[in-house]
């Protein structure tokens, strides 16, 4: 399982013209689940999302998490996030996970981080989606639950 997170001022998802989730300061989190992935990969992102300590305190050092100050979430299931690019032009997305299996530790993740006290807005599984993103920083973070970076 890869997510790329970002932290934001704001940002939503929009599906066809309608906002489906919007959240003010908070992490941006695009989800992408691959074959293989199970409930403990969703664990481990989770745990990391919401314990990553990239909000900065009153010294202006990166050091506080999203609970600490009472941030919330967008999570947006991507599965491009798992495409391969190495061989020729066209990525390869044959690593990702089937949509029933994807749709289902993607809203494992969701659920994970609401029992945190997160609130965690979302987008529109398998939707075309508009994602708006404030990146305030730019912090962005990439993780991977096989920690291969």
């Amino acid at each position: 399982m890869r997510a790329v997170i970002q932290r934001v001022t704001e940002a939503d998802v929009s599906v066809e013209g309608k906002i489906t989730g919007a959240i003010g300061p908070g992490l941006m989190v695009l989800l992408g689940v691959e074959e293989g992935d199970s409930e403990k990969d969703a664990e481990y992102i989770a745990e990391k999302t919401a314990g990553l300590r990239i909000f900065e305190d009153e010294c202006g050092k990166m050091n506080l998490s999203v609970s600490d100050i009472d941030g919330k979430i967008l999570a947006v299931s991507q599965f491009t996030i798992l495409g391969d690019a190495r061989k020729g032009k066209r990525p390869s997305f044959i690593r990702a996970a089937r949509p029933e299996e994807a749709d289902r530790l993607y809203r494992h993740f969701i659920s994970l981080v609401r029992e945190k006290g997160i609130e965690t807005q979302e987008g529109v599984f398998q939707a075309e989606m508009m994602v708006r993103i404030h990146n305030d920083g730019p912090v962005t973070i990439l993780l991977d639950s096989r920690k291969l970076f």
